[in-house]
C-alpha cells in the first residue's frame, strides 16, 4: 500500500520580505547556505530520491529562477497574482501537475534528505517545540491524523517544512480551491488555512522529524545563527554599504526588521554600536531612528 510519488511542486513565487535585506537583491531560495544554494540543495535531494518532475511556481525576480530549466530540468512556471494574494495562488497557478506530489517550500533546509519514492499516506512535516511557541501547532488521533490546528501553543509538534498530498488528496483540495478562489476571503489565506476549515475532507497525517533536520530561516539573525559566515559577510551589497557609510563592519548590523508600505518591500531597521537606523529601500536614504 501506499503511492508512487509523481512529482514534486516547490513553491518560490513570495517577496520574503522579512530576509530583508538580502531578498532585495535576490529571491530568498537562492541564498547560499554552507555552500550550497537553497533551492539547488532542495532539487539535489529530491532528484536522489528519484524525483525527476519538479515543478518550480515563480514570481518575485522570476528570471533568477530560470537557469534551473537548464541546470536541472526543472519546470518553472509563473505565479501572476503573487503580490495581490497568499499562497493560495502558488497551489492554484500549479493545480495541472498535482497528482501524488511533494508540495514544498522553495526556503526550507534540510540537513537530512527527507523525501523518498513511496508515500504512506498524505502528511504534513513537523517538528517538536518544547515550550511555549508562536508557530502552527496540530493535534492529532491515534492513527496520526490531523484532528486540529492552532497559531500558538506549548510542547506541541507544529508545521515545518514539506508535505505529501495523494492525488486523491489533491483532487479534493483543488476542487475546495476551485470553489472558493474568488472569494474576496479567500486572497490573503494561506492553503493552509484552506486545509485547517476542511478539515474533515481532507485527512493528513502528521509526519513527525527529529530536531535539528528541518531549517527556515525568517530573518538574517536566524541564518546567521545557522551559518556564521554570514556573520561578517552578509552578501548584501546594501549591507556592506551601510557598514562603509557607518565606518563599521557588516557584523555590527543586529536586529534588522523589516517594513512594508502596502504589500511592498519598504525598508528596515537595524541596530548598529547601540543606536537604532532606518533605510528607506526605496529612496536609499539611511538614518539614525529618533526616540
Amino acid at each position: 500500500m501506499g503511492y508512487q510519488v509523481d512529482n514534486a511542486v516547490i513553491m518560490a513565487a513570495g517577496l520574503s520580505s522579512r530576509f530583508a535585506p538580502l531578498s532585495y537583491e535576490r529571491p530568498k531560495a537562492l541564498i547560499t547556505v554552507k555552500g550550497e544554494v537553497l533551492i539547488e540543495r532542495q532539487i539535489r535531494q529530491l532528484r536522489e530520491a528519484g524525483i525527476r518532475e519538479i515543478i518550480l511556481v515563480a514570481g518575485y525576480k522570476k528570471e533568477q529562477f530560470y537557469y534551473l530549466r537548464e541546470k536541472y530540468g526543472v519546470i518553472v512556471i509563473e505565479n501572476p497574482e503573487y503580490l495581490t494574494r497568499n499562497n493560495n495562488s502558488s497551489i492554484y497557478a500549479a493545480r495541472k501537475y498535482l497528482k501524488n506530489s511533494y508540495i514544498c517550500s522553495a526556503d526550507n533546509y534540510f540537513a537530512e534528505n527527507p523525501f523518498e519514492k513511496q508515500v504512506e499516506d498524505s502528511y504534513y512535516a513537523a517538528v517538536y517545540a518544547e515550550g511555549a511557541t508562536e508557530e502552527w501547532c496540530m493535534t492529532s488521533d491515534r492513527e496520526g491524523y490531523i484532528t486540529g490546528v492552532q497559531v500558538g501553543g506549548k510542547d506541541a509538534w507544529y508545521m515545518l517544512g514539506h508535505v505529501f498530498w495523494s492525488e486523491k488528496f489533491s483532487r479534493r483540495f483543488l476542487e475546495i480551491l476551485e470553489r472558493e478562489y474568488d472569494r474576496a476571503e479567500t486572497r490573503d489565506k494561506l492553503w493552509e488555512s484552506i486545509f485547517i476549515e476542511h478539515l474533515r475532507e481532507l485527512p493528513m497525517k502528521i509526519r513527525k522529524y527529529p530536531e535539528n533536520e528541518i531549517y527556515e530561516f525568517d530573518s538574517l539573525d536566524e541564518l546567521r545563527q545557522f551559518d556564521t559566515s554570514y556573520i561578517s559577510d552578509t552578501r548584501s551589497e546594501i549591507l556592506k554599504e551601510i557598514a562603509g557609510k557607518l565606518s563599521g563592519t557588516e557584523a555590527e548590523i543586529q536586529n534588522i526588521r523589516a517594513y512594508k508600505a502596502g504589500n511592498a518591500a519598504a525598508g528596515f531597521t537595524f541596530d548598529f554600536r547601540g543606536k537604532k537606523y532606518r533605510y528607506s529601500y526605496e529612496d536609499e536614504e539611511l538614518g539614525e531612528e529618533r526616540a
